[in-house]
């Protein structure tokens, strides 16, 4: 270990600490004497003017009732618009935001007008997005969302690569810890420092300097982010055991000593698939933070970095049952930690000194710790973890020196509305809403009685005062933030898809168990034996891994949403397999891909011949039109109508294959590699979803947005299966890779590059998303389907 780090690190906290004791002793001095009372008492005194407006019956008898619950997403949007009282809530929160994440001053002329630039982006995007969505999730909540605003920066690339990030993240995180609040916490992050990099440019600045400074800012983000679920989440979830928790955090303290991740070393079994990947991540990021640094700035990303860390770590290994700790040990290392993490992005950043940021960030962060912590009260004593407020009801009657943490918390919002924010008015009217909003919320969630008896424990010591406080949180209106609207809803659509996913999987896997139960071609009596062997190889074509994507498709379509029976449309699933495999079966030939491997298994001319497996694919595709003749519950208009729709799109097929295959060696325009692909792959997702439609006798325009879907998701899954095809591994394709460059074929990587046929294929995802608002039912399924086809391994 580096001594002169380690020597550094020790006057790095011993100052920090040194400054945060001195703003403590200053509160404290401030709670004694409840000098925040009368200030306090006159501000909010002046703040319900615009608050408490005066009785109305029309108004109580129209516009409250009208008012929707604020979880309902876009309902309660519009009606802030329809009552015009958006602008206000975004102004409130937006400039929230300024104070808390961006450390700025709302007297400033210049950040006054950085806040209303930036409302009207915000509101111009609701707006959009409430017209758009028709009641679903807002549609920036979203893949598709993430994607069009790197379009519109230029910078589609990073949005791709933290895609990708935060997908394997979210596959990684225990079942112990929530997961969702953990991916909440890391996409809070990677915003919040994009907004310092936004805030940090203006109309002037380049568009290409721009889209550098975002792409590196949601790197970055990201880098930073995930300490937040891969260190704190996982120190505070009780999933490693005391020794591995001291060896954990022994690595993270040595990487910050000397600059250099050590190796993970030996680890339990329980935990070392998990710690591998933590750690792999936590190197690339802090070695990306490392190399972002400027000479001058990186001694500044240490000391932060360090002070954040230690003071953490002194904050968790407090004891509850431990009954001595000074107040100086409660909030000190909560003044420490709470600031340090917001000093600590503009670290991260490599960003110039800002002493005014730095004051301001430094004075405001116990606000909000006390806040969260109020907040998470009774989860945080659940767990047996040592906040003020828990330390507080459990020793309170026999310490007496004990600070009344509820009390602080209004004596912190004086000092910041009084001594740092100069008794600015608007900063005043911002911090008092946000108190008011916290404790409606709190009495919302705990219910009315046991949020007295809270009040009770943590407000007797200034009766009047409470009572005054306690009449804002019960009349006070219009105190409501957009963060905790995004909030909850960014939780919500997590949790959400979380489920969906879960249904989507299942149902995959139960609906492919039923389609493989029911494709084995059983042998007539009296088959002759070349049919009998052209059979064994029909079967052989249809075992294996097939992912069974299409009939799995069509049932969920067909029994999920037209009401279709199970057992009417199990001639159309197998149809549908024996076209595909027929499909597959052709491809495979020497005279055409020359594959060797399918479904993990050798290919049928490799198994039997050339020409038997040319006449197993006939063999095969006659096979589903006898199939689709069989439904013979349907009005044979339907029947026959299916039959000719499928015969159209086999001979598509048949053309698109021949238009691949004149193509080869040729260089392809992407116009015309678009059109040969959805002939190959685009038209049997089509099918897939037109076909049970035809049966169910859906009208034109749902069968159009059917259409629509079924065009870029078959592009989308087709650019997927080159990048897979230039990338990937036989192990898990379960067929060659590289069988493109070796055919020569033109495809959407020798066109556009690896790079290129991403943005081509996020493209495509984000019109066949668009498509599916067009398709009046329930589209889970169609947009997990979706995500899964861009994000698949094989």
């Amino acid at each position: 270990m580096n001594q002169t780090f380690t020597d550094q690190a020790e006057t790095w906290y011993r100052l920090a600490e040194q400054r945060a004791a001195q703003y403590f002793t200053s509160l404290y001095e401030q709670v004694k004497e409840k000098s925040y009372v009368p200030v306090l008492t006159e501000d909010i005194r002046f703040w319900k003017k615009d608050h408490i407006p005066p009785f109305s019956l029309i108004s109580f008898l129209s516009g409250r009732k009208r008012k929707p619950d604020s979880r309902d997403y876009s309902r309660y949007i519009k009606w802030l618009h329809y009552t015009g009282k958006l602008d206000d809530y975004l102004d409130r929160s937006i400039s929230y935001i300024y104070l808390r994440d961006l450390g700025q001053a709302l007297d400033s002329p210049a950040t006054q007008k950085k806040v209303h630039k930036l409302i009207g982006d915000i509101k111009n995007q609701l707006m959009d997005s409430a017209k758009a969505d028709g009641g679903d999730q807002p549609n920036y909540i979203s893949w598709a969302g993430l994607y069009r605003w790197a379009q519109k920066e230029g910078i589609e690339t990073a949005a791709i690569w933290l895609i990708a990030k935060l997908k394997n993240v979210a596959s990684r995180i225990p079942k112990e810890m929530n997961a969702e609040q953990a991916q909440r916490k890391l996409l809070k992050i990677i915003l919040g420092v994009i907004l310092h990099v936004d805030d940090d440019m203006d109309d002037k600045t380049p568009p290409d300097e721009r889209s550098r400074r975002l792409d590196e800012a949601i790197r970055l983000g990201y880098s930073y982010g995930l300490t937040y679920p891969f260190i704190d989440d996982l120190l505070d979830s009780g999933i490693l055991t005391d020794l591995e928790k001291e060896q954990f955090t022994g690595m993270i303290r040595n990487a910050l000593l000397t600059g250099a991740v050590p190796e993970l070393g030996e680890w339990s079994e329980n935990n070392r698939i998990l710690l591998e990947f933590v750690h792999a991540e936590l190197r690339d990021a802090f070695q990306s933070i490392q190399a972002y640094q400027r000479p001058e700035a990186l001694s500044t990303f240490y000391e932060q970095s360090y002070v954040f860390f230690h003071s953490q770590e002194l904050d968790r290994i407090k004891d509850l049952s431990c009954e001595s700790y000074t107040n100086e040990e409660l909030y000190i290392p909560i003044i420490l930690k709470s600031s340090s993490s917001r000093l600590i992005v503009r670290s991260v950043l490599s960003a110039d000194a800002d002493e005014g940021f730095d004051n301001r960030t430094f004075y405001y962060g116990i606000y909000n710790q006390l806040a969260d912590d109020f907040a998470d009260m009774f989860d945080d004593r659940k767990d047996g973890a040592v906040t003020p407020y828990t330390y507080y009801l459990k020793y309170r009657d026999h310490r007496p020196d004990l600070i009344n943490p509820y009390e602080l918390y209004w004596t912190v919002i004086s000092h910041l509305i009084h001594n740092v924010y100069r008794s600015d008015a608007k900063t005043r009217e911002v911090i008092l809403d946000r108190a008011i909003n916290g404790l409606k919320r709190c009495k919302e969630r705990l219910g009315i009685e046991k949020y007295n008896d809270l009040m009770n424990i943590f407000a007797s010591g200034d009766p009047e005062f409470n009572r005054l406080v306690q009449t804002m949180v019960s009349k006070a209106d219009n105190v409501d933030f957009f963060d905790k609207l995004l909030r909850d809803q960014v939780v919500a659509v997590l949790q959400n898809n979380r489920k969906e996913k879960e249904a989507f999987s299942a149902t995959v896997d139960g609906v492919r168990d039923q389609i493989n139960s029911f494709l084995h071609i059983s042998k007539p009596d009296g088959t002759p034996g070349m049919g009998e062997a052209l059979i064994d190889a029909a079967n052989y074509s249809l075992e294996g891994s097939g992912k069974r994507i299409r009939p799995i498709l069509t049932w969920v379509m067909g029994v999920n949403e037209y009401g279709l029976k199970v057992e009417e449309i199990i001639p159309l699933l197998k149809s549908l397999e024996y076209m595909h495999t027929a499909s597959l079966i052709f491809d495979d030939l020497p005279s055409q891909d020359n594959a060797s491997t399918r479904r993990g298994r050798p290919t049928l001319h490799q198994v039997h011949n050339i020409a038997t497996a040319e006449l197993t694919g006939l063999y095969l595709i006659q096979k589903a039109t006898q199939e689709q003749t069989s439904l013979d519950r349907f009005p044979a208009k339907s029947v026959l109508a299916l039959i000719r729709y499928s015969a159209e799109k086999t001979e598509e097929m048949c053309m698109g294959q021949a238009m691949d295959l004149q193509a080869r060696g040729q260089a392809l325009t992407l116009e015309q590699l678009n059109r040969i692909c959805f002939y190959k792959t685009g038209i049997a997702f089509e099918a897939a979803l037109v076909m049970p439609a035809i049966l169910a006798e859906v009208p034109d325009p749902e069968m159009d947005a059917l259409k629509k879907f079924a065009y870029h998701a078959g592009i989308a899954f087709q650019i997927k299966d080159d990048l897979l095809d230039a990338e990937g591994n036989v192990e898990v394709l379960g067929k060659p890779a590289g069988k493109d460059i070796e055919n020569n074929n033109s495809t959407f990587v020798t066109i556009l590059g690896q790079d290129g046929a991403g943005k081509e294929m996020w493209e495509h995802y984000c019109l066949a998303m668009e498509s599916l608002k067009e398709v009046p039912r329930n589209t889970a399924f169609l947009k997990h389907l979706l995500t899964y086809i861009v994000g698949r391994d094989h």
